[in-house]
């Protein structure tokens, strides 16, 4: 389980492909202390480490992942937010994120205020997919509070600190990111709709 709260911003350093399977080696800040079979949200998408080398890791996306994630448009040089599993003695200081992306959606505007970006995004409508305004959304694996949501889009905004750590500020009208909607909401959306419909 991860929290949306990015540690670091990693660099896709070399990919393999083996069959549908594809290789990622990605450089960053937290490569030297993780460990082989540990869970990395890499934008948003849960990835065992499987190889370490120095200031690297590796991990392997199979085709299911890559045909629901961004993961297969990454090339080398691209950044990736990168998250650690949460801790059970940690604060939950986003929200409950389970690293499964849900689907993609794309930029369609970023505008730039005084001290803020707004971005916002498409996707296209699912029941189970619910947004609330000022709930909880999970985009390229950043927690981040819904601004003025309806059937098929929605904005977010992006405070400085969010903006330079984060791969936000490389994000352009026309990029597909990786979407997580919140947990609780996707629950309560099946059950209506297996118990509460006619």
């Amino acid at each position: 389980m991860f929290t949306g709260i990015i540690e670091a911003l990693g660099t896709v350093s070399a990919i393999e492909r083996e069959g549908s399977n594809v290789h990622f080696t990605i450089a960053s800040p937290v490569s030297s202390e993780l460990k082989i079979d540990q869970s990395l949200s890499h934008n948003g998408v849960c990835l065992t480490v499987v190889g370490l080398s120095e200031g690297a890791h590796r991990v392997t996306a199979v085709e299911e992942t890559l045909l629901r994630s961004n993961l297969g448009a990454l090339r080398p040089g691209d950044p990736v937010n990168l998250e650690r599993a949460m801790r059970s003695d940690g604060r939950l200081d986003g929200h409950i994120v389970q690293g499964h992306v849900d689907t993609t959606g794309i930029c369609t505007a970023v505008d730039v205020l005084d001290g803020s970006w707004y971005y916002r995004f498409e996707y296209e409508p699912n029941p189970e997919h619910l947004l609330v305004d000022k709930g909880s959304v999970c985009v390229n694996g950043v927690s981040l509070t819904v601004v003025n949501p309806d059937e098929r889009s929605f904005s977010v905004a992006i405070i400085p600190y969010t903006y330079e750590h984060t791969n936000f500020k490389a994000l352009q009208p026309g990029d597909r990111v990786n979407l997580e909607f919140d947990i609780i909401g996707k629950y309560i959306a099946r059950y209506v709709q297996l118990y509460l419909r006619p």
